[in-house]
């Protein structure tokens, strides 16, 4: 099952980037006896400014077919590290892909938004989308942790 993450803008090379990719790579590790991975980012930019339509259509290009398609935002369901990995171990197992969607500064085009099937908000405060990369990420590496039965997660 790949996992991917879409995501409006760009990230250079910096402490979140290491974080993300750290992350991402002991979750393929750790996922692969799960069926889990391997695991990327695709990054979109809408360079001509043209707004959150122009971003909702680079975001669809970039989805894989028949990927189960996961939105943040802060209208999505509160969750925890464990239902969360539940989740994930449901479209595994129903042999899907997994696409999350991080939009741009004003959001998800609702068009788009209405497109997934579930929709995930990392609370109630607003994150800049470099941290809520590396807090999905962390999330994805826990999921795969708790689904191996490791100790990382302690609840």
């Amino acid at each position: 099952m790949k996992i991917t993450i879409c995501a409006v803008g760009r990230l250079r090379k910096g402490p979140e980037r290491e974080l993300i990719d750290d992350y991402l790579s002991r979750f393929e590790k750790t996922g692969r006896a799960y069926g889990l991975g391997p695991a990327s980012i695709v990054e979109v930019e809408d360079k001509k400014g043209l707004g959150q339509g122009a971003e909702a259509e680079l975001l669809a290009r970039a989805i894989p077919d028949s990927s189960v398609i996961v939105t943040l935002d802060e209208r999505g369901s509160l969750i925890s590290s464990p239902d969360f990995a539940r989740k994930i171990e449901g479209w595994r197992d129903g042999a899907r892909d997994i696409t999350f969607v991080i939009g741009g500064a004003d959001g998800i085009e609702p068009g788009l938004r209405d497109r997934a099937e579930f929709s995930i908000s990392l609370g109630k405060m607003v994150w800049p989308h470099m941290l809520a990369r590396v807090m999905l990420a962390e999330q994805i590496y826990r999921a795969g942790q708790i689904i191996a039965g490791t100790p990382y997660h302690r609840a």
